[in-house]
């Protein structure tokens, strides 16, 4: 399994379900006192090499509280 797209993959479909772009989640993220902007966001996460304090921040701020994991 390629991990690195799978992470991206999951992080970028909870964005579009909830139509939030990249500048709003750096908004929201900032509320939570992670800065980060526009372009650092759509670098990492197209990267999809993260860390999991980093997934952990976005699924907070997008109000996920379980994610399922298939390979």
């Amino acid at each position: 399994m390629d991990y690195a797209k799978k992470a991206k993959t999951i992080i970028k479909t909870e964005l579009a379900k909830k139509d939030i772009d990249y500048p709003e989640l750096a908004d929201m993220l900032r509320d939570i006192g992670v800065e980060e902007n526009r372009n650092n966001l759509s670098n990492k996460i197209n990267r999809g090499t993260f860390s999991f304090i980093f997934v952990l921040q976005v699924f907070k701020v997008l109000d996920i509280n379980i994610i399922k994991v298939e390979d």
